[in-house]
C-alpha cells in the first residue's frame, strides 16, 4: 500500500504579501494585488497593469549570504531570487535549517520538484503569432527571443540554486508546462514520496513574466484585461464582462513528507496531499477544449488516485484566468467531472485578486487551498457583479465564506497553455 502524504510547510511569495500567511490573510479579505506596472514603461501598451511584487523581501540573515553568492556570480535572478524566499519560509516552518536537511531526513531521502517556465519557448509562439495577426514586423520581435543552451538552461536554474541552498541530494525535477508547471511539480513530488524513492520532497513553483516583451506580447494576442482605469477590477473570473486575464509574478513552495515519517520527527501537519490528476487536452495550442473534457479528466483522475468519490469534494481552487474560452471550459469540465454534486460544490478564483502567476499559479493555490481547508474559511472570486449564463456553479462572489465545522477536501486546479491539465486532491491535517 502506498504511504499517505501530509503537508509541513509552506511559503509563498506575491502580490499580496511577503508570506504564505500574509498573502491568505489578504485572499480571505478579498484585497486585490493588481496595480499598474512600475518596473518598466508600459505608457505605449494596450494594458499598463500586472500583479507585481512591489519589494523583494529580505531573506533570513543565513540565506542572505547564499543570495550574494549566487548574485556575485550573476546567477540569481527575478524568479530564483522568489523561489528562494519562498522556500526559506517553508523549509523553516518544516523544520529545517540552511544548507542541511539533516534535522528532517538525509540527504539523499529528500526529492526536489520545481516548476519554472521553460526557457520561454512558448515566448516564440507568442510572437509568430503577434506578427501573424497584429503585423508587426518580425525582424522587430526575434532579437528579444533568448534562444540556445542559454535559454534551456535559465528554466533549471532555481533548481539547482535551491538544491545547493538546502543541501539536497535525492531526485530533482524541473517541470516546464507553462501554467500548470508548478502544479505538475507537485504531483512528481506526490509521487516519489508515496512510492517510497524519498521520505521528504520540497515542491512548488516560481514565476516573473511581467516584463515588457511578455505583456506587450500577450497583449498583441488579445489574451490580457485592457481595464486600464481600474486594475483592481480588471481580472473578473466567470463575470460576462471579463476581457482577459492579468499577468502576475511569484512563487509557493510546499514541504511534503509521508505521514509516518512526519508524525515520528513531531512536524506540523498543515494538510494532506490525497492525490493529483494530469491530462492533455490534444486540442488547440492556445485554447481551452470547450466541452472541458480535458480538465474534467485530470480532475476524475485525482479523485481516482485519491480513493475518492465525487461527493467527497466540497470546493474547488479554479484556475479561472477571467477569459472567455477558460472559465466556460473548466464550468463545464467540473460539471462532467462531478455530475449532479457540482451544483453542490464552492468553486473560487485566487487569479480575480492575484492575478496569474503562470508557472507558479499552480503552487500559490494549492497552499491558499491547505490553509482554506485549515481555517474552514473559502477565498472568494473578487469582481464577479454579473455572472456569465455559461459560468453556472456556486463562485464564491465577493465576499469569503465560513463553512460550519469546516471541510474535509477540495481539489486545486492549474490548466495551461499547451493544453496540459493538473487537479490536486487536497485534505484537511
Amino acid at each position: 500500500m502506498s504511504r499517505r502524504v501530509v503537508v509541513t510547510g509552506v511559503g509563498a511569495i506575491t502580490p499580496l504579501g511577503s508570506t504564505a500567511e500574509q498573502t491568505w490573510t489578504r485572499l480571505k479579505a478579498g484585497k486585490s494585488g493588481i496595480r499598474s506596472i512600475e518596473d518598466f514603461d508600459a505608457s505605449g501598451f494596450a494594458t499598463r497593469f500586472a500583479g507585481q511584487i512591489a519589494e523583494l523581501p529580505q531573506l533570513p540573515p543565513h540565506w542572505e549570504a547564499a543570495r550574494a553568492r549566487w548574485d556575485e556570480a550573476d546567477l540569481l535572478d527575478r524568479k530564483t531570487r522568489l523561489a528562494l524566499g519562498a522556500a526559506a519560509e517553508a523549509w523553516a516552518q518544516a523544520g529545517g535549517e540552511h544548507g542541511s536537511t539533516t534535522r528532517i531526513a538525509p540527504p539523499h531521502r529528500v526529492a526536489l520538484c520545481l516548476g519554472s517556465e521553460g526557457g520561454r519557448r512558448l515566448l516564440e509562439e507568442v510572437a509568430v503569432r503577434a506578427v501573424r495577426f497584429r503585423d508587426v514586423p518580425i525582424a522587430e520581435v526575434v532579437p528579444h527571443l533568448p534562444r540556445g543552451e542559454w535559454a534551456r538552461m535559465r528554466a533549471s536554474h532555481p533548481t539547482r540554486v535551491l538544491a545547493t541552498e538546502l543541501g539536497i541530494c535525492g531526485p530533482t525535477r524541473t517541470v516546464c508546462t507553462a501554467c500548470t508547471s508548478s502544479g505538475g511539480a507537485i504531483a512528481e513530488a506526490l509521487y516519489l514520496v508515496r512510492a517510497g524513492v524519498v521520505d521528504v520532497a520540497v515542491c512548488g513553483g516560481t514565476d516573473t513574466l511581467v516584463e515588457a516583451f511578455m505583456v506587450s506580447g500577450f497583449s498583441l494576442l488579445g489574451a490580457l484585461s485592457e481595464r486600464n482605469d481600474d486594475p483592481a477590477r480588471a481580472s473578473r473570473p466567470f463575470d460576462i464582462d471579463r476581457d482577459g486575464f492579468v499577468l502576475s509574478e511569484g512563487a509557493g513552495i510546499l514541504v511534503i513528507e509521508a505521514e509516518e515519517h512526519a508524525k515520528a520527527r513531531g512536524a506540523p501537519i498543515l494538510g494532506r496531499l490525497l492525490g493529483a490528476g494530469l491530462s492533455n487536452n490534444a486540442f488547440r495550442v492556445t485554447d481551452s477544449p470547450p466541452d472541458g473534457a480535458g480538465p474534467a479528466t485530470a480532475m476524475r483522475l485525482a479523485l481516482v488516485d485519491a480513493g475518492l468519490p465525487a461527493e467527497a469534494v466540497a470546493y474547488i481552487n479554479a484556475h479561472g484566468t477571467s477569459t472567455q474560452m477558460n472559465d466556460v471550459s473548466e464550468t463545464r469540465g467540473i460539471r462532467r467531472a462531478l455530475g449532479s454534486h457540482a451544483d453542490r460544490v464552492a468553486v473560487s478564483s485566487n487569479k480575480s485578486m492575484l492575478g496569474h502567476l503562470v508557472a507558479a499559479c499552480g503552487a500559490v493555490e494549492a497552499i491558499a487551498t491547505v490553509l482554506s481547508l485549515r481555517d474552514g474559511i473559502l477565498a472568494p472570486t473578487r469582481n464577479l457583479e454579473h455572472p456569465d449564463p455559461d459560468c453556472d456553479l456556486d463562485y464564491v462572489p465577493g465576499v469569503a465564506r465560513v463553512v460550519p465545522g469546516g471541510f474535509d477536501v477540495a481539489l486545486s486546479n492549474a490548466f495551461g497553455f499547451g493544453g496540459s491539465n493538473a487537479t490536486l486532491a487536497l485534505g484537511r491535517g
